[in-house]
């Protein structure tokens, strides 16, 4: 029994990281069935993102897809260095994903 749960643990990770590369390259642009592109919101916040930590000359730490009033946005969250060695700031954005 203690052999079977020493092989089962790194076997579910193993199969809980290819879950995770695989959703992480669903986010690469595709094509569809009529051969036009489907560009996905992710990569765009994602890009609008780095241009918004690079404004803030800061560090983009997270950049999410939202629907907020019907409308698509990217919530973009940078961390910006403080001064005299203290924490860094958290600045979040909400920007219009078009």
């Amino acid at each position: 029994m203690k052999t079977l749960r020493s092989i089962f643990r790194p076997a579910v990770t193993a199969l809980c990281a290819a879950g995770l590369f695989a959703t992480s390259a669903a986010a690469a642009p595709t094509r569809s069935a009529e051969g036009g592109e489907i560009l996905v919101a992710a990569a765009d916040c994602y890009s609008i993102g780095q241009q918004v930590a690079d404004q803030h000359g800061g560090t983009l730490a997270r950049a999410s897809e939202s629907n907020q009033g019907g409308q698509s946005v990217c919530v973009i969250v940078v961390l910006v260095p403080a001064k005299d060695g203290e924490r860094p700031r958290r600045v979040e954005v909400v920007v219009p994903a078009n």
